[in-house]
């Protein structure tokens, strides 16, 4: 072996040892960050995990969260929680049907000083916004918040407004109600990057929450990171390391929902009347990588793709006449297609 070639190796294997020990605490900070905010959240909110973590990987992705659950799950509450832990502005919007794209967004004012219309910015313009109940908003309001969604910016007045970073917009819906709602159209539920369903709390979490706030007093948090640090995870996130063949894992689960019968599933074919968008493809990579983020891990596996997929696809996935008749529900449909797929 010659002085260059020895050289070479000798460069590789430091870049090699420099790459994983820079993993290493890429993971560590994750894990670290989800304790942490972890630990202020479970102050207030009792159980919920699976719920405070899907927010979380929201959160350090960039993408935008829709939890559905009946009242009373401390839906509202755990995600204010979480905007309180990280230092951030925060805005609730409660959703009614009289509710104007104004209202959200902002509009002109006239100014009789200076004989001018300025500005006026709406709640929107915070880095974490609550839609509450966001199923009781008329089209016109779903649409001006579909823009600040997708474009992170709003334009009314004929000028165009960008929002800060972190922008994350969270928006719960009640699904046992259906006078005076408006439902989601699919193609805007699609720009929530996950959609959460929230259950009941077991008897003893019940019983601890109703111990924890029988004097009516709200628990405080303290503040344990900050925006710039989020923005910082997301980066991090971003590069975590997915071997090519998670991806083609990933995209046989979205194929498999468009082409069951390609994929030896020939019973959903009637079953979906759509399959899973290319969004589901982007935003399962990048909630495997948040979920291994969370977990300290510098690298994706397939049970980080398994357990996020079901939220990612829950939405995407659209059902049949028929396999409502059969009461066979999107999530059972994802079910089959992550037993019947092998993972690498």
């Amino acid at each position: 072996m010659t002085d260059e070639v020895k050289l070479k190796e000798k460069k590789r294997k430091k870049g090699a040892a420099e790459e994983k020990a820079s993993d290493t605490v890429v993971s560590t900070a994750g894990r670290e960050l989800a304790d942490a905010i972890l630990d202020q959240v479970s102050r207030r909110i009792v159980g919920q995990e699976y719920m405070v973590e899907r927010i979380l990987i929201g959160l350090l992705t960039g993408g935008h969260v829709l939890l559905e659950g009946v009242p009373g799950l401390a839906k509202t509450m755990a995600i204010r929680t979480v905007a309180e832990t990280i230092a951030t502005s925060f805005q609730r919007i409660q959703f009614t049907p009289d509710l104007l794209p104004a209202d959200v967004i902002g509009t002109m004012i006239y100014n009789q000083k200076s004989g001018n219309f300025e500005p006026r910015h709406g709640p929107i313009f915070a880095n974490i916004i609550l839609a509450d109940e966001v199923n009781r908003a008329p089209a016109k309001v779903q649409s001006a918040l579909l823009e600040a969604m997708q474009e992170k910016q709003v334009t009314f007045g004929g000028q165009t407004f960008a929002l800060d970073e972190p922008f994350l917009v969270m928006a719960t819906q009640n699904p046992i109600e259906q006078e005076g709602t408006y439902p989601l159209p699919e193609a805007q539920v699609d720009r929530f990057m996950l959609k959460v369903k929230i259950d009941y709390p077991s008897r003893e979490e019940e019983k601890e929450i109703m111990r924890r706030f029988a004097s009516g007093e709200e628990i405080p948090i303290d503040a344990v990171t900050d925006p710039a640090t989020i923005m910082q995870a997301r980066s991090d996130i971003a590069r975590l390391y997915m071997d090519d063949k998670i991806g083609d894992y990933i995209v046989d689960l979205v194929h498999a929902s468009r082409q069951p019968a390609e994929y030896k599933l020939p019973e959903l074919v009637p079953l979906i009347e759509y399959g899973a968008s290319p969004r589901a493809s982007i935003y399962l990579a990048q909630t495997g990588r948040a979920h291994a983020y969370l977990r300290g891990r510098g690298y994706v596996i397939p049970d980080d793709v398994k357990a996020v997929a079901p939220d990612v696809f829950r939405h995407r996935i659209i059902t049949t006449y028929e396999a409502e008749a059969e009461e066979v529900t999107s999530d059972e449909i994802v079910r089959r297609i992550l037993e019947a797929i092998e993972a690498p």
